[in-house]
């Protein structure tokens, strides 16, 4: 299945003792439980979940009902002095009308493109009603990194008003392996969203990033589908400083194309992309586009549930998982157009809800603990990234976030892992527990993919909170690394953002049995001490945490 692991192994950062042993730190999780509510969610009467649609309505009120039945309390907006189930979330929702008009002009001889086969071209993301690019030149700049504390800009001495930057996925030590960019574990400056952004702030009317499924770590079908329906963000003042107008990806074959009608070769000018003292390269071609969107605000939603701390109810651990997918969308080569998202969510929104179920079952604990279901993971992490800017609770009085994405519905594995390398005391709380049922934990073995962005963990992180987004483990009892391993290339492959992402009866679900009592200890131990996990001292997220310091007791 879908494999979130960590880069690093975690490091002992020596966070505060656990007050004695909390009541009621283990819990056990029904297989049965979690794999019919899997079967519900992924089922196509939920079109899919996709945010704004009928879909999204069948699972607000699906979620509010067993977190209803689960015993816990709403932890949502207030209203008329009461919590709601609900925290509203307002959302640009963009859409493509038809088939774009897309074209690459070199000299006299023109070429057009198709939606979703050469070119995966996204809906604007500033209001736009229509989009009209004519003849933009081109021009490759690399990996499109700004990085001054690593002396390196891919930008240097290029003016890219009113042009498309070509640019290449992930890091410029993807390749190598090693170099400023901490070699194959993936930086912030890989991600996709990081090159949109980058090329905004550089004032480029478009970017367009070149796929390679090795160092994208998924193939064209996930880019097809992720980028060709409907787009959401969160409301911006400014738009263009996040966005510019034309984000999209080509296919590698495309570029190699491209670069050659210009005189160079791809795979050379990469290898140049590697260096610091890269610099920028026109292309030939010129760039055109035209066509009308959708564009409007709409209202999605978090469904949020609580259980109130007993003695420090202001201090709180958030569990965490996104509710929606891809919704209706391209059909598959068996006509299928539901995107019924069954490993990608609604494992961990099954896992949300009966982790609900396990602490209404229990003693209060003294802290309170919050179920936090968001929207539009998939459309950036923005629910998660409402949530945290926007927050229910203060995050500086947040002591954990402890988030579930894409879990293995299959059997039993010896180890598990969390998505990145960020080294946390909280890490070291979890692999203290894991350990101590017999589980290992096993550091990122892919850590190309970036896994760290790609989950709601992410945007409390970044924010100075202790975050983690847990992984169920490659060891499977029955097969072993290899098992696991092979298993997750099928599912990145075959079912990963495809209408194939359906609930199977073969799933046991034992695996998932096996590792949420673990997930329910790290949380109840939590809930019931005065620890506050921090993060490393090298951590780019410890500085912001240190300084919210004064609003925690201790």
């Amino acid at each position: 299945m879908k494999r979130l692991v960590a880069a690093a192994i975690a490091l002992c950062l020596c966070p505060p003792a656990l007050a004695g042993d909390p009541p009621d730190s283990t819990a056990n999780f029904d297989p049965q439980a979690l794999s019919a509510i899997v079967k519900t969610l992924s089922s196509d009467e939920f079109e899919g979940r996709g945010p704004a649609t009928a879909g999204e309505t069948r699972t607000v009120d699906y979620l509010v009902e067993q977190f209803k039945a689960a015993g816990v309390q709403p932890g949502g907006e207030l209203k008329d002095g009461k919590r709601t189930w609900i925290q509203s979330v307002p959302l640009l929702r963009a859409e493509i009308k038809g088939a774009p008009e897309v074209s690459l002009q070199a000299g006299a001889s023109r070429q057009v493109l198709t939606q979703g086969d050469e070119i995966a071209i996204r809906a604007p993301m500033d209001g736009s009603s229509a989009v009209s690019i004519e003849n933009a030149p081109l021009v490759f700049v690399g990996y499109g990194v700004t990085a001054p504390e690593r002396n390196w800009d891919d930008y240097k001495d290029v003016d890219l008003k009113g042009k498309i930057a070509v640019v290449l996925i992930n890091d410029p030590d993807f390749e190598t392996g090693k170099g400023d960019f901490g070699g194959k574990a993936m930086t912030y400056y890989g991600r996709w969203t990081y090159k949109f952004e980058e090329a905004a702030r550089r004032g480029a009317l478009g970017a367009l990033v070149v796929h390679e499924t090795a160092p994208a770590s998924y193939g064209w079908a996930t880019v097809k589908n992720s980028n060709t329906n409907t787009m959401f963000d969160v409301v911006r003042e400014d738009p263009a400083a996040s966005h510019p107008k034309l984000e999209g990806w080509i296919q590698r074959d495309l570029a190699v194309a491209l670069f050659k009608r210009s005189g160079q070769d791809f795979d050379a000018l990469k290898k140049k992309a590697r260096k610091r003292d890269f610099q920028p390269v026109p292309l030939k071609d010129t760039f055109s586009a035209s066509y009308a969107v959708d564009s409007k605000v709409i209202a999605s939603k978090n469904v949020v549930a609580r259980v109130e701390g007993s003695s420090r109810p202001d201090e709180t651990i958030i569990y965490s998982a996104h509710w929606d997918h891809l919704g209706i969308g391209a059909p598959d080569a068996s006509g299928d157009r539901i995107y019924n998202g069954a490993v990608d969510n609604a494992t961990g929104i099954a896992a949300l809800i009966e982790m609900a179920r396990a602490f209404a079952r229990g003693p209060r604990p003294e802290r309170s603990v919050v179920f936090l279901a968001v929207t539009a993971e998939e459309k950036g992490l923005l629910g998660s990234e409402y949530y945290a800017s926007k927050p229910l609770y203060p995050l500086a009085t947040t002591v954990a976030v402890i988030n579930m994405d894409a879990l293995d519905p299959g059997g039993k594995a010896r180890n598990f892992t969390v998505s990145g390398s960020a080294k946390s005391g909280l890490l070291d709380l979890l692999v203290k527990d894991g350990k101590a049922m017999g589980l290992a934990y096993t550091p990122d073995s892919h850590p190309e993919a970036g896994y760290f962005y790609r989950s709601d963990h992410f945007p409390f992180a970044k924010r100075g909170v202790p975050a983690l987004s847990f992984g169920s483990g490659n060891d499977l009892v029955e097969g072993g690394v290899k098992a696991g391993e092979a298993a997750g290339r099928e599912y990145t492959a075959k079912h990963y953002h495809q209408p194939s992402d359906e609930w199977q009866a073969s799933w046991t679900f034992a695996g998932m049995a096996q590792d949420l009592p673990l997930l329910f200890k790290l949380g109840s131990d939590l809930a019931n001490s005065s620890a506050w996990p921090g993060w490393s001292e090298d951590s780019e997220f410890r500085a912001v945490r240190e300084a919210s310091k004064g609003e925690r007791r201790h």
